[in-house]
């Protein structure tokens, strides 16, 4: 089970985007893409065979998980994620306030 998932509230705790805010978008291999975060200008060259104007886009870029950390929806400040059994599943918690961050079914 992993401590971060799509829709994750997280903040950056280092790097050009430190203490900014976002929700998780996408995960793959140790990178998550967040929203508003970790945006790069793109330098396109105007192509006539591909319909492309050319210009200069906001490209978003993923951003390592191990520079993110989950903010605690009882507090919403940073926090550690842990694990607990609850009935027949395993949930993620927060270490700050205990609360559980998965939605129970």
């Amino acid at each position: 089970m992993n401590k971060f998932k799509v829709g994750d509230k997280v903040r950056v705790r280092s790097g050009k985007d430190r203490g900014r805010e976002g929700t998780i978008e996408a995960i793959s291999s140790g990178r998550a893409l967040i929203q508003g975060i970790n945006i790069y200008k793109k330098h396109v060259k105007k192509s006539v065979s591909r319909d492309n104007k050319g210009g200069i886009f906001d490209i978003p870029r993923p951003v390592l998980l191990s520079k993110l950390a989950v903010l605690d929806p009882k507090t919403g400040k940073p926090t550690r994620v842990g694990f607990r059994i609850e009935g027949d599943r395993k949930v993620r918690i927060s270490k700050r306030s205990g609360v559980i961050l998965d939605k129970l079914k």
